[in-house]
């Protein structure tokens, strides 16, 4: 088997880069450290890019706050569990791709959906949200900007001038 320097670059950026934040993140608060190895794998597959960066970050942080609301409101609305979550879905989900698509070089349409998802996925089961929907954004953050641009800047600078 053989690999290319820039392959190697990456296996050795992810391998240590990504096992720090796992290691901090308790540290300073944060329980939901996962989330930046999943918003790291989405904001690869956006390009990968500073330019993407943004939009990612806030298509993650919109779906945060969707996801907060539909747990919140799912525990005040009047109809059965699943008639309430049907109905939240189709106004926040539908909703997400209108607004999105109004403004693409903003807002990422797959982060915002994907952070809705991670949101609701960790939220869902929990009962007093407190400081939840922070440690998801910054994790969220970190998964775009430390796991994602930060590690693209460490690689560029080990990988220069091996073309």
């Amino acid at each position: 088997m053989k690999f290319d320097r820039h392959t190697l670059t990456l296996a050795f950026c992810i391998a240590f880069f990504a096992p720090v934040w796992a290691i901090l993140g308790p540290y300073i608060g944060i329980t939901t450290g996962a989330v930046a190895l999943i918003c790291a794998g989405l904001f690869t597959e956006a390009g990968n890019t500073i330019k993407q960066a943004l939009p990612v970050s806030v298509g993650f942080l919109l779906g945060d706050v969707w996801a907060t609301t539909v747990v919140e409101l799912l525990k005040v609305m009047p109809f059965t569990n699943d008639i309430n979550l049907f109905l939240l879905l189709f106004v926040f989900g539908g909703s997400a791709v209108l607004i999105a698509s109004q403004m693409p070089k903003h807002i990422n349409l797959s982060a915002w959906l994907a952070g809705f998802a991670i949101g609701l996925t960790i939220m869902s089961p929990v009962s007093k949200l407190g400081t939840l929907p922070l440690q998801i954004a910054i994790s969220m953050l970190v998964g775009v900007w430390y796991v994602g641009v930060f590690v693209n800047f460490v690689m560029e600078k080990l990988n220069r001038g091996s073309k």
